[in-house]
This record gives C-alpha cells, structure tokens and sequence, in this order.
C-alpha cells in the first residue's frame, strides 16, 4: 500500500502524532504505525519510502529500539552474546551524557540511527524546523561515531510529505515506523494485521517508561517469541 498526499491518513498512521506521552518525554506509542508503504523514491521525486514491514522471503524479523533513555548494562551483553543486529534509534536530548553505552552496542554489533535531535511530533512543522531536527541529529551522529546514519524513525511515527523532503536532504533512504511494538512487561502489541509475528516485521522497542522487567529481560523474553515462531532477527539495513 502506497500512502500518499498529506502521508499520516486513517488507515496508514492513524493519530500518532496526538497520542504523545503525557510527561513530554517522548516515547513512541504501542501504535504508531499501520499499514504503509511510503512512496517509491524514483516515483516520487526521490522521497525515501516509510516502511513498518519489509517484504522478504527471509525468515527474519527487525529490532528496533528507541530513543535512548534506557542504558541497561546487560544488553550490551546480550547483544554480543546472541550476535543481535539490532538498530539503535538515537534522540540527542534523550541520550544526553550517555552516549558512551551507544559506542559500547554498536562495538558488539548494534546500528546507529536517526531518531531527531529533540524528539518532537514533526507533522506539520515548517520545512526548516523538521530539517533541523533530522540534519542536526546526522551531524551530532557524526560527530559522536564517524557515521551518517541512512535510517530516520520519526518521533510518535508522526510525518508528512515534508518530513520526508526534509529527510532525503538529510541523506536519509528510508523511514522507518514498526508493525509491533514491545510493551513494558514483556507482550507484544501490533498496529495492524492479525496479531502474531510474521516475517519481515519491524519491532520497536520504546524506552523511558517505568517497566516491571529491564531491557535484557524483555528483549530475551521477546527472543523466545521470535524463535518459537521459527524466525530469526535480521539486519534492518541489509533489507533496506
């Protein structure tokens, strides 16, 4: 499904960009995403395509992971351990001094991506203000890494046709939102489509709510859903 005109329509991302956390801290919503198909980039004038499923004949499903609040010690273990190629979506205000933790994932297998500078709902914003917050988060990624990050996550899944003018001017290729999304105890959610993973979902995982279980906990909890159902987890980047 291609989602075109104003992109964020009842059927694609639904209200995203109104459902944003009460405490300002900018956590993406459980459902954010639903059924898009960005536009094509040689269709389009060279807009980057927004995708929440990759279609692949590959038994993988993607982790994706939010914002940056949560800087749990052990999933760096994990991630090395079980070889994870998660994605990092990266808020600078978010992350503030702990940048340090994001070196150490990305050294054991871990992607670094664009998540904005400030994380706000970008729908609507004037061209240079949305181009902002996308270009500043690529320099201060840069800067931080060595890297330009080729992957954006629009806060709230909130876009629209300028977000994605403003992020190919970044030398962003592809936004990506998510078909299901990891709750705070552990249970998956999805923002359309029978529930249950399928191959070539893209899982988020938001950060910064009180959670019952740590990140290494919910992410081995949502390890054993994803092999039960004899997938694997695949390299965002590599399909995109």
């Amino acid at each position: 499904m291609v989602c075109a005109g104003a992109i964020l329509l009842a059927g694609c991302a639904g209200a995203a960009g109104e459902r944003m956390g009460a405490d300002g801290r900018g956590r993406s919503p459980a459902h954010a995403s639903s059924d898009v198909r960005g536009p094509d980039r040689g269709d389009r004038g060279g807009l980057p395509p927004v995708v929440d499923h990759v279609r692949t004949r590959d038994r993988v499903v993607f982790l994706t992971y939010d914002d940056g609040a949560e800087r749990d010690p052990g999933f760096v273990g994990l991630v090395r351990e079980r070889r994870l190629p998660v994605s990092m979506f990266l808020t600078d205000s978010v992350v503030g001094p702990g940048y340090g933790h994001f070196a150490r994932l990305r050294a054991v297998g871990a992607s670094i991506q664009n998540h904005t500078l400030d994380h706000p709902a970008l729908r609507g914003l004037p061209y240079a203000g949305q181009r902002a917050e996308i270009c500043g988060q690529q320099h201060k990624l840069r800067s931080r890494f060595g890297i330009r990050p080729r992957l954006f996550r629009p806060p709230y899944g909130a876009y629209d046709t300028t977000t994605l003018r403003a992020a190919a001017d970044c030398g962003i290729t592809a936004v990506v939102l998510w078909r299901a999304s990891l709750g705070t105890g552990g249970d998956l959610t999805y923002t359309r489509g029978e529930p249950g993973l399928r191959p070539g979902d893209i899982i988020s995982v938001p950060s910064g709510e009180p959670a019952s279980l740590t990140l290494t906990e919910r992410t081995k909890r949502l390890m054993r859903e994803i092999e039960g159902r004899g997938l694997r987890v695949g390299r965002l980047e590599n399909y995109l």
